[in-house]
């Protein structure tokens, strides 16, 4: 584990925050995986910059207007439609 241990009500403030319970056992565990993750990230700050490029190439085409679909051959299939438009099941 890093040099800055992880404390154990970081760790319950963070549960808390994220409206999460934690037994004692689960705590501990944690605590040890949270002091995992700092690790990983402090070895992050080991890795050297690169230079990147210093210009990026845009790679997509330009939008051009084309000919498509009237709104009546669009929604021709749809099984409902509202009002011109594709009508779809409530979710709440």
């Amino acid at each position: 584990m890093s040099d800055t241990a992880v404390d154990p009500d970081e760790v319950r403030h963070v549960a808390d925050l994220a409206r999460v319970d934690l037994d004692d056992e689960e705590l501990t565990r944690f605590t040890e995986q949270f002091g995992d993750i700092l690790d990983a990230f402090e070895a992050l700050d080991e890795v050297p910059e690169t230079d990147r490029e210093s210009e990026l190439a845009n790679v997509m085409r330009p939008d051009e207007v084309r000919e498509s679909l009237s709104q009546e051959e669009a929604l021709q299939n749809a099984p409902e439609s509202e009002e011109g438009q594709f009508k779809g099941p409530k979710v709440s």
